[in-house]
């Protein structure tokens, strides 16, 4: 038997695989399963047991090196198929298409907004997602019982004995206000942007998660004035030199007096549409005069100074300025809805 290995073990070292079929070849007749080493490892079984040392040894050289000869070849024909095709490379051929990205138009609505209100004066400013009830309630003028703090319009995170303390996720970017009150005197002009939550039910007019812009301005004399000056600036940035604004009275615990702010059709041009619903109005922000209660709990003198803040929504400025009608594209990632934003 050790004549048989021996003779095999020299056929191994000569034998040149070039070629896919001669690798197969190899591998069938030495490391198959119906190959010359499993053969010999069956008569190996038969082997004396005076001889079984030996011969184990020099199978054992056999097989090692039968199965590395088989891995050398099988390298060797990849290396130069892969340099075959790489000669084989047309370079006058025309460059694949590189399809680069687009910004997500909530981002280029965001990036408008901070630009018209960067123009007036206002700073960016942010806060906590994760909020206690006292900056995102209490200090805002909320009753004790106010529907809001109620488990079906907040997700809350943890109910604290002290309602208080209760952690919660923001309804609002109002806390943001209240934080910057308390750390910053007036005067203050700043606009608020980031992701808010509420617990409704997700349809096309409705989402669980949005984002939203807030506006505050306190100083001394600020009046109500000021307000629809600004708001009408913005309004006439973002859609047009020609729409006119209207306020309608209206209540939010945190203004007083407080109103909604419309923007004449601009689609329609007043004259009544399915975007307006025929009113020939768009509601696009809540607003109002910051009420003393409010300044008075981040430590401002409501008696030396006044102020006026204002919110919206961002995908509410989307769907107005790009005619979208479910909200709930603007969380899908679909990226047939994205192209659609290339060069906005």
């Amino acid at each position: 038997m050790l004549d048989k290995i021996q003779n095999i073990l020299k056929e191994i070292e000569t034998i040149e695989v070039k070629t896919k079929d001669q690798l197969e070849n190899y591998r069938l007749r030495y490391t198959s399963r119906k190959g010359l080493l499993n053969e010999l490892f069956e008569d190996f079984k038969t082997v004396a047991n005076d001889q079984k040392r030996a011969v184990g040894q020099e199978l054992n050289k056999l097989k090692t090196l039968a199965e590395q000869r088989l891995k050398d070849f099988t390298e060797a024909i990849e290396n130069s198929e892969s340099d075959a095709a790489g000669s084989a490379t047309d370079l006058t051929l025309p460059q694949a298409p590189n399809f680069t990205g687009t910004v997500h138009p909530l981002t280029l609505v965001r990036q408008r907004v901070l630009e018209i209100f960067g123009r007036m004066g206002f700073s960016h400013e942010e806060g906590p997602e994760i909020e206690t009830d006292w900056y995102n309630f209490t200090a805002l003028n909320f009753a004790e019982h106010h529907p809001a703090r109620d488990m079906q319009d907040t997700f809350f995170v943890e109910k604290k004995e002290v309602q208080k303390d209760d952690v919660l996720l923001r309804t609002h970017t109002s806390n943001v206000q209240i934080r910057l009150m308390e750390r910053k005197k007036p005067p203050i002009r700043s606009i608020m942007i980031g992701r808010v939550y509420r617990n409704e039910a997700i349809s096309a007019r409705a989402h669980c998660q949005f984002h939203q812009i807030e506006g505050l301005y306190v100083d001394k004399n600020v009046s109500f004035k000021d307000l629809k000056d600004t708001l009408l600036h913005f309004a006439k940035e973002m859609y047009g030199k020609d729409v006119t604004v209207r306020l309608r009275p209206s209540y939010f615990p945190f203004t007083e007096p407080s109103a909604e702010i419309d923007v004449s059709c601009f689609i329609c041009g007043g004259k009544g549409c399915n975007m307006c619903k025929g009113s020939g109005w768009v509601e696009i922000a809540g607003s109002g005069m910051v009420d003393p209660n409010v300044l008075a709990s981040c430590g401002i003198d409501p008696e030396e100074y006044t102020g006026f803040a204002f919110g919206m929504g961002v995908e509410r400025i989307a769907n107005l300025k790009y005619r979208v009608k479910d909200l709930r594209m603007f969380f899908e990632n679909d990226v047939r809805f994205l192209r659609q934003f290339e060069g906005a």
